[in-house]
């Protein structure tokens, strides 16, 4: 880590009146994917575009949001893509005139990076190392995945900029950076833990937090899931009428919450007769009719080995695993994933022990 050369290693000078102070030894950290959102799915549906330079601009608000309520130090990601730099050149250009108390500013480096899952994994255990006790993470269900499998004990914020977004809720940074601000303060502490889908495929093992979808599709290929009539099974931590993506399907016949005692296992129709189909948004721009031959309730620690003879293995969206007769795929739903920042019920208790409130200055005495 270098820090950041407009500043000298020491702890900026309060703010103007009205800002929490400082927190000693607070820090959080801001990952910022640079290639969230370039999947195939851009180039074949009308999905959104998340600029670069817009990702710049959440972490600047994110960062503002820290100083201003009392964080000592953010670490910030690098990359090869301009998030970063633009950062760094705002941070040179602040004055003492500028509205409001920044944090200090370390920048973690990675050498190399290698443009894949792995410089998340790689971000989240240095911001770990170095004292940050919350993550926000800026990306889609895969990035937030890789971010989840090294937290240990830290809790985590995902911010959509991906195109299926399930797990990353959309919230304004200002207002995100609020609540991780608290958490990491220690003024306030309202966290979930998720649910997850542990996957088990011969000796591999991933983690899904949103969904994990057994096809015939005999490659990874492009890994984005697109024909539907080769679908077999899929199983979700949760089910939310409003998603996009394959949960949407269980939303429409299981709606199940995030923080609901069970997830949903869906069985398609395939070659059998189906006992209904649904309307569902698979992906930007695309909803289309799904065959389902069975939908029920997925038990907590409940083993579910899979029928399919042989396939691949999408997990939150995106194919990862092939399988083959001798390589059986399990599926366990778990209760023990990654303590989510709960940005609602955080700025909710604040409110209501009025932390964002504090008293004015005392007026000098006349003399």
């Amino acid at each position: 880590m270098h820090q950041d050369p407009s500043g000298d290693g020491h702890v900026p000078p309060p703010g103007p009146a009205g800002e929490l102070p400082v927190v000693p030894g607070s820090a959080l950290g801001i990952i910022a994917n640079p290639m969230s959102g370039r999947d195939i799915r851009r180039l074949v549906a009308h999905a959104s575009v998340f600029p670069n330079a817009e990702k710049t601009n959440m972490v600047l608000r994110l960062v503002a949001a820290a100083g201003a309520l009392g964080v000592e130090r953010v670490l910030v990601s690098t990359d090869d893509f301009g998030v970063a730099g633009g950062v760094l050149r705002a941070a040179r250009k602040r004055t003492g005139r500028d509205p409001g108390r920044w944090p200090r500013l370390d920048f973690c480096e990675l050498d190399p990076l290698t443009g894949t899952a792995e410089d998340t994994r790689g971000y989240v255990r240095r911001m770990r190392a170095q004292g940050a006790e919350v993550i926000i993470v800026l990306g889609g269900d895969g990035t937030v995945r890789a971010a989840a499998s090294e937290l240990g004990d830290a809790a985590l914020l995902p911010l959509s900029t991906g195109t299926n977004n399930a797990f990353p809720e959309m919230w304004e940074a200002t207002v995100a950076g609020s609540a991780a601000a608290l958490v990491a303060t220690g003024r306030a502490d309202a966290t979930r833990q998720a649910k997850v889908l542990h996957v088990e495929c011969g000796d591999r093992r991933e983690l899904a937090l949103v969904d994990v979808c057994v096809s015939t599709t005999a490659h990874v290929g492009a890994r984005a899931l697109w024909q539907v009539d080769e679908l077999r099974e899929l199983y979700c931590t949760f089910a939310e009428p409003h998603a996009i993506g394959l949960s949407s399907i269980a939303g429409q016949l299981l709606p199940t919450g995030r923080h609901d005692p069970a997830g949903v296992a869906i069985e398609f129709a395939g070659d059998r007769p189906s006992s209904q189909a649904v309307l569902a948004p698979i992906a930007p721009g695309r909803i289309v009719a799904v065959e389902v031959a069975d939908a029920r309730p997925l038990p907590l620690g409940q083993r579910r080995v899979s029928a399919t003879p042989a396939g691949t293995v999408a997990v939150d969206g995106e194919r990862e695993l092939e399988f083959g007769p001798g390589t059986p795929v399990a599926v366990t739903l778990s209760d023990q994933g990654p303590r989510v920042v709960d940005v609602r019920s955080v700025l909710e208790a604040a409110a209501r022990r009025r932390l964002l409130t504090p008293p004015p200055p005392l007026s000098p005495r006349p003399s």
